[in-house]
């Protein structure tokens, strides 16, 4: 009955079959390494909640470039730990981060260069704050003195961002669009490190005008989804060849015709009972 799945043509709808669920198996497994790697960054986030904090120097090695020039990026599995550093704010080179959403308004994430002993510098993101009132989204706000003298603070490490934006210089204040560490390293007059600091703690009173940066958690149980999903798609070409293959079959047999209707009238009529 199924000597022809042997023919080229059942061959190819074959080759198709196996060639599309092998396909969605791959996407699934790709989505699998996705939902892990989502799954890791959420438990670095919940531990470094209550972890104490490490030296700088723990998560990101320091630059050893010239001045304007970024160190080597945090290790992925480094990053959202939280680590302690010591140093002077740099209030002459404050960059300012437009579209940032905090409490459903667009305002600025605010990071100062906190310059180290050893003359090299690390981003702090010291907080939210809203734009200029009455002056639209991108009306650059009055910032608040970043603290004089020696200051210890403690945060998450952050990995650069990616994509583009340039970085530029408006009213005495660097602004981007996107934090992108070597891009803002160019306009430093000191080398800094790979990856910035999401303030948690400093040894000196917050300004209350910042508003902490809000961190999220990343969606894991999408990428769960898209893998049972890509799975099920495989297994469901191969049976829906199989249902094609076996209907074919009982074709073939003259086991799927439909019956011809009966003549109800040509039958005879059944002998009365006394």
């Amino acid at each position: 009955m199924y000597r022809f799945l042997l023919t080229p043509r059942w061959l190819g709808y074959l080759a198709l079959t196996l060639v599309a669920a092998a396909l969605m198996v791959f996407l699934g497994n790709w989505q699998l390494d996705r939902y892990r790697g989502r799954t890791a960054i959420n438990e670095r986030i919940d531990a470094g909640a209550t972890m104490a904090p490490a030296p700088l120097s723990d998560a990101m090695p320091a630059p050893t470039g010239g001045p304007g020039t970024a160190g080597p990026a945090p290790a992925d599995e480094l990053t959202w730990t939280r680590v302690t550093a010591t140093g002077r704010y740099d209030a002459t080179n404050v960059v300012l981060v437009r579209g940032r959403t905090v409490d459903n308004t667009v305002g600025f994430e605010v990071l100062t260069p906190l310059v180290l002993d050893d003359g090299t510098a690390v981003l702090v993101d010291r907080g939210w704050i809203p734009p200029a009132s009455g002056g639209g989204a991108i009306a650059q706000p009055q910032v608040p003195a970043a603290p004089t003298g020696p200051v210890t603070v403690s945060g998450r490490v952050v990995a650069s961002e990616t994509g583009g934006g340039a970085v530029d210089r408006r009213d005495g204040k660097l602004e981007t669009r996107r934090i992108g560490v070597p891009r803002i390293a160019r306009q430093l007059p000191y080398p800094i490190h790979g990856g910035y600091l999401l303030l948690d703690e400093q040894s000196r009173a917050t300004d209350p005008a910042f508003k902490p940066v809000p961190i999220g958690h990343t969606n894991n149980w999408q990428n769960f989804g898209y893998v049972v999903q890509w799975w099920l798609f495989a297994g469901m070409s191969l049976v829906g060849y199989g249902w094609v293959a076996r209907r074919e079959a009982r074709r073939a047999a003259g086991l799927g015709k439909p019956r011809p209707p009966v003549d109800r009238a040509a039958e005879p009529a059944p002998s009365a009972t006394a």
